[in-house]
């Protein structure tokens, strides 16, 4: 007998709608809590099936960092389904679902390994500007604006910066740039907008990175605030997605509003958040499109280390 069915009237309603709708992880992941076992224990029921697979592959397959793909994990997530109490075939069929296939008039987003490549040339970038990552600011608050063309590219973005000095002498913030896919540095533009102007500019064609020197009129002492605006105008590339920025360390407030020409509106928008660029996307949250101003945002109150981003979807 299949536990599933003997015990189906006791399926919280978040694994139904999860086994009914995926994505894997998601089932999987709620399957898991709903039973109440430890990784450890389903670990130990799966030898039990004559099946091998390690907490660490466990834990990646409910997190959405890997999916099962080999004959021995197949073989495991068909086992998981009796040993979770789960109807035949509902977790495999989330694994062969179309819906979990990428999109492919979707434009891609930076992959995991685009963003460990970035990081390293960043570091070049900032020593060619004799930057450290720490350049002596704690930043209060970020308001940060992007605009999407009529062509659905990035065709700009705009910060306003709130910083304290945690050193004295620091005159210069260096502010990154990171073009999506196909983008072309060398002509996107830098525009030093309030108390503050355009200093040394560096960029690297292959990542799409631009670092640019934002130079101050005054040198901050320990606690001295500071308030500049600076942007980038790019247009460059192709589709846009998404936007998303890092966080190295927690901080203050930041805003993020994505704002859409009224020839390219996207058909729905949602926040995320990841706890690295490995992680999967957490957090989901619809954003209502405003009528007038075509715009979505988030605010994070008290940013954490780790990324928040928009993301949204065309016709």
């Amino acid at each position: 007998m299949r536990y599933g069915t003997q015990h189906a009237d006791t399926v919280p309603a978040e694994l139904e709608a999860a086994l009914r709708g995926g994505p894997f992880h998601v089932a999987l992941r709620a399957a898991i809590t709903a039973r109440g076992l430890p990784l450890q224990r389903v670990q130990h029921h799966l030898s039990r099936y004559g099946v091998r697979v390690g907490v660490t592959s466990l834990s990646y397959w409910q997190q959405g960092a890997r999916r099962p793909q080999r004959p021995e994990s197949l073989r495991a997530v068909r086992a998981l389904e009796e040993i979770l109490q789960l109807p035949d075939e509902s977790l495999i069929r989330l694994l062969t679902s179309t819906d979990e296939r990428p999109d492919p008039d979707r434009p891609p987003g930076r992959s995991y390994r685009s963003l460990v490549e970035a990081s390293g040339v960043l570091e070049r970038l900032l020593a060619e500007l004799e930057s450290p990552l720490d350049g002596g600011l704690h930043t209060l608050g970020h308001h940060e604006r992007v605009r999407i063309g009529s062509r659905r590219e990035l065709l700009a973005r705009e910060s306003h910066h709130i910083v304290r000095a945690h050193k004295d002498g620091v005159d210069r913030y260096v502010a990154i740039h990171h073009g999506d896919p196909g983008c072309a540095p060398e002509r996107i533009v830098v525009h030093a907008q309030e108390n503050c102007r355009t200093g040394r500019v560096r960029w690297h064609h292959d990542t799409g990175l631009l670092a640019a020197e934002l130079l101050f009129d005054t040198r901050l002492r320990t606690g001295d605030t500071f308030l500049f605006r600076y942007g980038f105008e790019d247009g460059t590339a192709g589709p846009c997605a998404e936007y998303l920025r890092g966080f190295r360390l927690a901080g203050g407030q930041y805003a993020l509003q994505v704002s859409f020409d009224h020839e390219a509106l996207p058909v729905r928008c949602h926040r995320f958040a990841q706890h690295s660029p490995a992680a999967p996307r957490s957090g989901r949250q619809e954003l209502p499109l405003s009528g007038r101003h075509r715009s979505v945002h988030l605010v994070e109150p008290r940013v954490r280390s780790g990324i928040v981003g928009i993301e949204w979807d065309w016709e």
